[in-house]
């Protein structure tokens, strides 16, 4: 697979780990209404540390893991796509709250990020979406002993992630007016379904694998 597709599907990878709203989005939110565009991306850089962190040990993780279970790859599509549909139900599930929670103050960069990062690195469900997108891939994953392709994708979920938090902030910002709770209601309806969608398509993929 040429390079820049790995950069792609990292990007997307990012995109989609990052869009749900849970506590960073909602700081960043916070923050980037209080605060302005530059606070609301201080915190989306710090989430981007820990996002990159995780994206680099599941990634080599996972190729590590398959060199020895070579022969079990359909079960790992098979436990990723149902932990990803998992994720995706319960992300749609989830009804974050945009009062509350963060005092507005300014802390400038590093206080914004530090907290974020924390907030980012201590959440369990992070790695295990990374792990279970990663072991989805199946052969859309860089191959082992691929460390360049490996590295693309994660610089790719980083890019992703750092796009996200980077819009979300301008988007906010702009139109800070109209964000309520039924807004992140709906974003997180929206990262729910492609989540599932995902993980529905990594079955449908299986099933035609067994019938080729």
């Amino acid at each position: 697979m040429a390079f820049l597709e790995y950069l792609l599907i990292g990007f997307f990878i990012g995109i989609i780990t990052t869009a749900p709203v849970g506590p960073v989005n909602v700081m960043a939110i916070q923050h980037a209404i209080k605060s302005g565009f530059r606070h609301g991306v201080y915190v989306g850089l710090g989430a981007v540390v820990a996002d990159t962190l995780y994206a680099i040990a599941a990634i080599f993780g996972v190729s590590t893991v398959t060199r020895f279970i070579e022969g079990q790859i359909d079960l790992i599509e098979v436990v990723g796509g149902a932990l990803l549909f998992i994720f995706g139900l319960k992300i749609w599930n989830t009804h974050p709250h945009l009062n509350g929670g963060d005092d507005g103050k300014e802390h400038g960069f590093l206080g914004d990020a530090t907290a974020a990062f924390l907030m980012a690195i201590t959440n369990p469900g992070t790695i295990l979406a990374f792990i279970a997108i990663f072991g989805g891939l199946g052969h859309f994953r860089p191959a082992h002993g691929d460390y360049i392709g490996a590295l693309l994708m994660v610089a790719g979920v980083a890019a992703g992630a750092c796009t996200w938090w980077v819009t979300i902030s301008a988007l906010v910002t702009r139109y800070k007016s109209r964000i309520d709770d039924a807004w992140l209601d709906r974003a997180n309806h929206i990262a729910g379904a492609i989540l599932m969608l995902f993980g529905s398509l990594i079955y449908l993929k299986l099933a035609f694998d067994l019938l080729a």
